[in-house]
């Protein structure tokens, strides 16, 4: 078995969405971490990724982290609470329990945990004000509840405002797409000390993809708005993409 095993839990920032590859597939910046991991150390990793999208924080760690960690990973990577920001009446410090208890799990089983906050989507979506806010309290909260443990792997991706910025993000204005995922994936492995591939920083800008006015709304705003209404979920019926280790061996040079 190869010495690093990877399993990463969480909503659709960990599963990938906005970056589909041309046969449907998302792939993701977890898919990109397990990729460089293997690229950097010239060694095969074992991945896993239990993530599906819509899914609030609370579901996630109730539905995710005991099967992950059934699988005895090395490291666990988690993040939450992005759905949480857009429902009403969010309390901040349930969010922050959670992320308290996925710790403490991980310090049970022996297993490395990687903390992510997720990317910054309020410039460009309904309500940024609002979102803006929340976020920042649940970033300053995650970040002040585990500041005294050094032995974590943090990659805090709220406070970086080039990522934040219109050319990360996917039509929908709520995912990062293929370049965005990417710069997350960037600072994973420079969080874990290793040298990500070149340009993963700040890859070519694509081709503008924004639906604007009215389009927008039909398309993006009104599908959530349903959901919310109907008590529904982006993720209802979804399976996790890589439930078991999948072997992630170096690219060829």
């Amino acid at each position: 078995m190869a010495s690093v095993r990877y399993v990463a839990i969480g909503d659709s920032f960990t599963e990938g969405v906005g970056d589909e590859l041309p046969d449907g597939r998302v792939r993701g910046w977890a898919d990109l971490v397990a990729q460089g991991w293997a690229d950097a150390s010239a060694q095969p990793v074992e991945y896993a990724n239990f993530a599906i999208r819509g899914k609030l924080v609370w579901p996630i760690v109730e539905q995710q982290l005991e099967p992950a960690l059934a699988l005895g990973p090395t490291h666990l990577s988690f993040n939450g609470g992005g759905n949480d920001m857009l429902r009403p009446r969010t309390s901040v410090s349930r969010v922050v329990e959670a992320f308290t208890h996925v710790l403490r799990r991980c310090d049970e089983e022996g297993v490395t945990l990687i903390v992510l906050s997720g990317a910054n989507p309020s410039a460009q979506l309904p309500l940024s004000r609002v979102i803006q806010r929340r976020g920042d309290l649940l970033s300053l909260a995650v970040s002040k509840k585990l500041a005294d443990r050094n032995d974590l792997v943090r990659a805090f991706n709220w406070p970086d405002r080039e990522l934040s910025s219109p050319p990360y993000w996917s039509e929908d204005r709520l995912h990062m797409n293929s370049r965005g995922h990417h710069r997350v994936a960037a600072r994973v492995l420079t969080s874990l000390g290793l040298e990500p591939a070149p340009g993963w920083w700040s890859l070519p800008e694509l081709p503008a993809a924004a639906t604007r006015g009215a389009t927008y709304y039909r398309d993006h705003v009104g599908p959530w708005v349903r959901r919310r209404l109907t008590g529904t979920s982006s993720g209802d019926g979804r399976e996790p993409k890589h439930a078991e280790w999948f072997e992630v061996r170096p690219s060829a040079v």
